[in-house]
């Protein structure tokens, strides 16, 4: 049995530290499996130049892959949305292939929380983007959500889906917003 007072007193001190870095591996790991593929979380290294570009998102059904029924809420800031809206551009990369489905009845634009009518949803898939046309536009400096429901998911993989608008101003210009990077992963 060691009698030296000051070892007990170093060594205290030292189990309390390594007792709270294993407390607080176990809490982040805990929040890691509890919203993992529901929102966008961390990014650390995504390939996009600007951190204000990446934008945020909600799968409310936690993105599990090749799930059928999932809802993706894509949300576009109101200071991104500076010129309006009159069509929105979502477009994917060819790598990983996207196989999932997009179900185009069951699309819908909200802005403040009310549905805004949509004109027409295109969806071409050689190109890999998906066209909202809206019958009003959306006023400046206004939040949107894009919602998608009825998707079935691709399989495992982190896809980028990049937002343009057609600005809805005298001269419409169409405008990249920013970068939605979604996780599709079995948790």
């Amino acid at each position: 049995m060691n009698k030296n007072p000051l070892a007990s007193t170093i060594l205290a001190p030292r189990r309390l530290l390594s007792a709270l870095a294993l407390s607080g591996c176990l809490f982040a790991g805990f929040q890691a499996l509890t919203l993992a593929g529901s929102n966008p979380g961390l990014t650390i290294f995504s390939g996009v130049d600007n951190r204000r570009d990446i934008l945020d998102y909600h799968l409310d059904f936690g993105g599990r892959p090749n799930h059928v029924g999932e809802r993706y809420k894509l949300y576009v800031p109101a200071k991104k949305l500076t010129q309006g809206v009159s069509k929105f551009f979502i477009s994917y990369l060819e790598r990983p292939e996207f196989d999932g489905q997009f179900d185009l009845d069951r699309v819908d634009v909200r802005v403040e929380g009310k549905s805004v009518p949509i004109k027409e949803v295109y969806w071409d898939k050689e190109s890999r983007v998906i066209e909202i046309d809206l019958a009003q536009p959306i006023e400046a400096s206004k939040k949107a959500e894009i919602v998608f429901s009825n998707v079935k998911n691709p399989g495992n993989g982190t896809y980028y889906f990049i937002c343009d608008v057609l600005s809805s101003g005298d001269i419409p210009i169409r405008l990249y917003i920013g970068t939605w990077i979604l996780s599709i992963e079995r948790v």
